[in-house]
C-alpha cells in the first residue's frame, strides 16, 4: 500500500510539473483569411474583417470555432486619408454584417470594435492591401 502512494504521489508530480510544459507549447494556429478578408488576433478571439464597396463583415472565432453573435454589436470606422465614414454592423449567422455603399480601396485603414453580449468591447486595426 505504501508503495502504491508513493508511485500516486510520484505520478502527481510529474503530471504537475509537465503541465507548464504542455501548456507552453506550440500554440501557433493558421492564421489564412476563409471569407477574402484580413484576419486579426483581438483579446476576443481571431476577427477576419471582409471590407468591399457593398459590405462590411467581421467573422469572430476562437481556434476556428465560431462565436455566439447573439446579443453583440459592432461598428467599423473607415478611414481615407482625412475622410472619416462608419457603419454600424448586426449579427447575421456566424459573423457582424452591414451592407451599403463603403469607399474601401487599398490603403483604407479601419477600426473595428464590437462587443459581445456581457463581454467589454475589444478593438482591431486594420488596413486593406
Amino acid at each position: 500500500m505504501k508503495n502504491n502512494l508513493k508511485f500516486l504521489a510520484s505520478l502527481a508530480i510529474a503530471a504537475c510539473a509537465a503541465g507548464p510544459v504542455v501548456a507552453g507549447g506550440d500554440h501557433s494556429h493558421a492564421h489564412a483569411p476563409k471569407n477574402g478578408g484580413i484576419v486579426v488576433e483581438t483579446k476576443a478571439g481571431d476577427w477576419e474583417i471582409v471590407a468591399k464597396p457593398e459590405l462590411l463583415q467581421i467573422f469572430i472565432s476562437d481556434h476556428g470555432i465560431p462565436f455566439q453573435l447573439k446579443g453583440a454589436t459592432a461598428k467599423i470606422t473607415l478611414l481615407n486619408g482625412t475622410e472619416k465614414s462608419e457603419a454600424e454592423l448586426v449579427p447575421d449567422g456566424d459573423k457582424m454584417q452591414a451592407t451599403g455603399s463603403f469607399k474601401v480601396s487599398k490603403g483604407t485603414k479601419g477600426i473595428a470594435v464590437l462587443t459581445l453580449a456581457g463581454k467589454p468591447p475589444a478593438t482591431a486595426r486594420f488596413e486593406m492591401k
